[in-house]
């Protein structure tokens, strides 16, 4: 019987939804002993069994099966159960293992979890702690391993493309068009929600440009009175107006051979549009007090968060310059539309402030993990960053758990009808918006109170299995971090 998987209906070692099942290696010299584990936690845990009756034959076994949970006696003829617990460490850190002793060697089983062991139990033990501790370190093992996964593929992408983070269909669409418009000095407009990563991108078309030898000048339109933001654009010569005692360069000049973004143009005043409009045309500026006009070699990247199509039909915005600033449109997705790129950011930020503060924390748990993901993030990126950066300031554990988040962050006020808090929205956008909240809250309970079987969840929600499967991979949420929560 020993290493032989448990006859219990699991030996494809796969789940309902075709994913494999994790692994649980049993190691006793009690033949009867094996048989009775198998038997309690077969029947609480979906996992497949291998079992072992010796130290030696477990060590093969971790060897070719890689067990994400060990369950092990400590004395053993042979190798016992210390020696095989530092095999096991040796051989994946992300092996959890459970050492089980008899009368009078407690201290050995402490000395086991000063060296890496997840638990321990004394003989006889309650059956019900051991299950509930084999789930634990299935969730563990489980976290460890989609952690070295993520940071796996935060290396593969260095970082993303020019730090854009992320794996959706909707993002990579973005740095695909990046890509191909990096390379000329055509007019980019930048359009998304407020924290979408509009600099971001803008970057990124600098940098992957001949011009990235050359800082990206920013200008934020908004933040400076017109007459500022005017002087600040194309100079001025001493003497222009009062108070200029010397001449100014201007940031069009400072973005010679180099690249301007003008940030939240569609707040820039008319008056300057005019002006920006000429220097879109004829490719040169005229400082203020000066009668000569000076050429300039500068790319325009534009971005905003508005409407420009209703301002202009308010008269707030030029209609001409707007076809100028138009010739390629980049628009940002909001982190709502791209779910599937929650972990993988939250984990780039986790390891960012982790090592920018010098803390020891090395990921979140599967409850903070699914709190990110159900999240509508009306800040979108930047929201999440600042949330996962207070997090990192804030968490007493190694791990980031949900009061770390603070998870009710999202919540409506007490007695609030549904989408009460979306009402600043228009018509369309709030109805999307609730239909979204609805079907993630939906899929999340529904997967909760199945344990994460999608055959299950399935029926109990009327649907086809793999219609669910298809839903459930648009809003992020994976059956696989439901089992034995």
């Amino acid at each position: 019987m020993g290493g032989t998987p448990v006859d219990d209906g699991k030996n494809d070692f796969a789940g309902s939804d075709g994913k494999a099942l994790p692994r649980l290696l049993i190691v006793d010299d009690d033949r009867d002993m094996l048989e009775m584990l198998a038997l309690v936690i077969g029947r609480k845990c979906s996992c497949a069994i291998k079992l072992a009756e010796s130290g030696e034959e477990a060590a093969a076994i971790m060897e070719a099966w890689r067990p994400d949970v060990v369950l092990s006696d400590i004395k053993m003829p042979g190798m016992d159960g210390l020696a095989l617990l530092e095999r096991a460490k040796a051989l994946d850190p992300a092996m959890s293992v459970i050492m089980m002793t008899g009368h009078g060697t407690v201290d050995v089983a402490v000395s086991a979890l000063k060296q890496g062991a997840y638990d321990f139990f004394e003989k006889p033990f309650d059956n019900d702690l051991v299950v509930r501790a084999v789930q634990r370190s299935f969730e563990r093992a489980l976290l460890h391993r989609e952690n070295r996964r993520l940071q796996a593929r935060l290396r593969e992408a260095g970082g993303g493309f020019h730090g854009l983070i992320g794996e959706s269909p909707r993002l990579r669409a973005v740095a695909e068009l990046i890509q191909r418009v990096a390379d000329t000095d055509v007019t980019v407009l930048i359009r998304g929600e407020s924290g979408t990563g509009k600099e971001l991108a803008a970057r990124a078309i600098h940098e992957a440009s001949p011009r990235a030898d050359q800082p990206l000048v920013t200008v934020n339109c908004p933040a400076l009175p017109e007459p500022i933001l005017e002087s600040e654009l194309f100079g001025y010569t001493r003497g222009a107006f009062t108070g200029a005692v010397q001449e100014k360069k201007g940031l069009f000049l400072e973005a010679q051979k180099s690249t301007i973004l003008l940030d939240e143009i569609a707040d820039m005043p008319v008056a300057l549009q005019t002006k920006l409009l000429r220097v879109l045309q004829e490719k040169e500026i005229q400082p203020l007090g000066q009668t000569r006009t000076i050429p300039i070699d500068v790319r325009i990247l534009a971005s905003t968060n508005q409407d420009i199509e209703a301002k202009i039909k308010e008269g707030l915005f030029r209609e001409d310059l707007f076809y100028r600033l138009n010739v390629v449109t980049i628009t940002m997705p909001p982190l709502r539309d791209r779910p599937e790129d929650i972990p993988l950011l939250a984990h780039h930020f986790l390891k960012t402030f982790a090592r920018k503060y010098q803390r020891a924390i090395t990921g979140f748990t599967p409850e903070a993990l699914s709190c990110l993901c159900r999240n509508p993030w009306p800040g979108n990126v930047r929201q999440l960053q600042n949330t996962v950066k207070r997090a990192v300031l804030l968490a007493t554990g190694e791990r980031i758990a949900p009061e770390d988040l603070r998870c009710d962050m999202a919540r409506k006020e007490p007695g609030a009808p549904p989408g009460a808090e979306l009402r600043h929205l228009p018509y369309y956008e709030a109805k999307r918006q609730l239909v979204t909240d609805f079907s993630r809250d939906y899929f999340d309970t529904l997967l909760r109170q199945h344990d994460g079987n999608v055959s299950a969840a399935a029926r109990a929600a009327g649907l086809g299995r793999q219609a669910l499967q298809r839903l459930l991979k648009n809003f992020g949420l994976r059956p696989g971090d439901y089992r034995h929560s």
